[in-house]
Parts: structure tokens; sequence; C-alpha cells
């Protein structure tokens, strides 16, 4: 690979780092915001599962972005226990789709 290629390839994982570490804090900014927080925690269970629960669950699912982007938005209960989960219906579908990659992602801080 030339010299040129390797800077290209460089720059371009330094930008998705970037553009990644961005859409991360946004999305735990709007979990936050929307008190999923309250119930939700990165590596452990509270009230619900934890996100890295959630991400384990969906693991390798085609359509697992939709599925939990859907299941925010309606909430419920009954795939992990009792407990309903109160729908997000006032997020916009990109707010879904980002909580929704950010958890699928295990929640990371960056």
């Amino acid at each position: 690979m030339s010299s040129t290629s390797l800077l290209a390839v460089a720059l371009l994982a330094l930008t998705s780092n970037a553009a990644f570490a961005q859409n991360a804090a946004a999305a735990k900014a709007l979990a936050s915001k929307n008190a999923c927080l309250a119930c939700h925690a990165v590596d452990r269970k509270m009230v619900g599962p934890s996100y890295k629960d959630v991400a384990a669950k969906h693991k390798g699912q085609a359509d697992a972005l939709e599925k939990v982007a859907a299941r925010i938005k309606s909430g419920g209960s009954g795939i992990y226990g009792p407990v309903p989960m109160p729908a997000q219906a006032q997020l916009k579908d990109d707010e879904l789709k980002l909580l929704a990659g950010w958890i699928l992602a295990g929640a990371p801080d960056q």
C-alpha cells in the first residue's frame, strides 16, 4: 500500500472515531435528558436491563437497530421481566436510531 493510501486510511479512521465519539456523547446526553439512565446502566441491571445485556441479546441480528428503536419508542414489558418501560414516543426517528445504535454498541462513553 502506498504512503498516500496509508495516510488516507489513517485520516478516515481518525474522522470515523471522532464522529463516533460525538455520536456517543450525543446519545448519552439524549439518554440522560429522557431519564433512560434512571432505570438502565451500562454494565449492571437496575430497574431495567443493562445496555450491555441488551446489546448481547441482539448481537448478530440484522434488524437489531430497528427492533431496539421500536422498543424504545413503544415501551412495554416482558422481554426482560415484568417491569414496564415507559414509551418514548416523543423521540424523533433519528433520535431513536441514535439511542438504539449506542445501546447496541454497549453504550460507550466515546
